[in-house]
C-alpha cells in the first residue's frame, strides 16, 4: 500500500455526521464529528489548569451548548452556533434536549468520558501494557 501524500490526506472527508430528529424543535439537525482542533478547544475549555500545569477543575459552564456549538451544521458542514450570543442562546434551550443531542455529538467526536482526563495526562495506566512499538 502507497503512503498517503499531505495533500491526499487533506482532500480526505473524514467528518462523520449524523442527522438527529428534534421533535422539540419541530425538525432535525445535523451533527458532525468535530476536527482534532476543535476538539482540543473544546477540552482546553472544559478543563481549567491551575498554577502548577495541573488540572484545577472542570467548566461546566454551558457544556452541552459549547459541544453542540462546534458539532450542529448545515449541509454544507457550515455551524450554526458561532457567536457567543448565539451559543448563549442555544443554552438556554431545554436541557434534556442540549444532553440528548451532546451524547450523539460526543459519540460520532469520539468523545468519552475520560477524554479530558486524557488530555490533561490523568488517566490511569497499567503497568506493563502492551505499546504499538512493542
Amino acid at each position: 500500500m502507497a503512503l498517503l501524500t499531505a495533500e491526499q490526506i487533506g482532500a480526505a472527508s473524514d467528518r462523520k455526521f449524523e442527522d438527529v430528529e428534534v421533535p422539540e424543535w419541530g425538525g432535525t439537525v445535523r451533527i458532525q464529528s468535530m476536527s482534532g482542533t476543535d476538539r482540543n478547544s473544546h477540552q482546553a475549555e472544559t478543563l481549567v489548569i491551575g498554577p502548577n500545569g495541573r488540572p484545577k477543575e472542570v467548566n461546566l459552564r454551558d457544556q452541552y451548548a459549547r459541544i453542540l456549538a462546534r458539532c450542529i451544521v448545515d449541509e454544507q458542514g457550515r455551524r450554526l452556533f458561532v457567536t457567543d450570543k448565539q451559543i448563549a442562546a442555544l443554552g438556554a434551550k431545554d436541557a434534556g434536549v442540549l444532553e440528548r443531542l451532546a451524547k450523539v455529538a460526543k459519540q460520532v467526536s469520539g468523545l468519552t468520558e475520560g477524554a479530558a482526563e486524557d488530555a490533561a495526562g490523568k488517566s490511569a495506566t497499567t503497568a506493563g501494557g502492551s505499546s504499538s512499538t512493542d
